[in-house]
């Protein structure tokens, strides 16, 4: 599955991806903020990743910056099922921070969840990262009030994580327009 957004191209991951990923991934400060991905960030984890099976009912998406000379990894988004539904989750490659690919990709991704049937998305972030608030909200998450413990992978510790809901039957999903 693919989405094209303003400025990214939203595309699974091939095999051939493992070293661009494993280049923007390998970094703490982005590793320590995702609940699943392990510390350090090795090569092999990479390639384990891109060699996943799609499930399309859950799509992830590698966010790619079109150019002259093939796309650029800059991070990755995506759908993934929970107990108590579907959660949107994304990572950003720390060149990348503060330059709203995140919500660029959010909103193409609800797009995406919408045309799949989904009516509600949930969503989260460790506490210690308010930026990843801020971007769920400009996405038109609500907070729910409800800090829970999510296990971190690559702290090895429980981590208080605000949680987010977001009704896409009560949400227009639609990228902002330039001013």
């Amino acid at each position: 599955m693919f989405h094209i957004t303003e400025r990214l191209l939203l595309r699974p991951a091939w095999p051939e991806d493992a070293e661009a990923l494993f280049g923007g991934i390998a970094d703490e400060g982005v590793v320590r903020n995702l609940a699943r991905a392990p510390w350090p960030y090795l090569p092999e984890h990479a390639r384990e990743f891109v060699k996943r099976e799609q499930d399309q009912r859950v799509p992830n998406f590698l966010m790619t910056l079109p150019g002259e000379h093939g796309s650029r990894i800059i991070g990755s988004i995506g759908l993934g099922e929970t107990e108590t539904g579907v959660e949107l989750g994304y990572w950003i490659a720390r060149p990348y921070w503060g330059q709203g690919y995140a919500t660029e990709a959010g909103l193409g991704v609800l797009e995406v969840a919408k045309l799949l049937g989904y009516r509600q998305i949930e969503a989260g972030h460790f506490l210690d990262n308010p930026a990843s608030g801020r971007v769920l909200r400009k996405l038109g998450f609500r907070p729910t009030g409800r800090v829970a413990k999510r296990y971190s992978c690559a702290r090895g510790a429980d981590v208080d994580c605000a949680l987010f809901e977001l009704n896409l039957d009560q949400t227009k999903v639609a990228p902002p327009m330039a001013a």
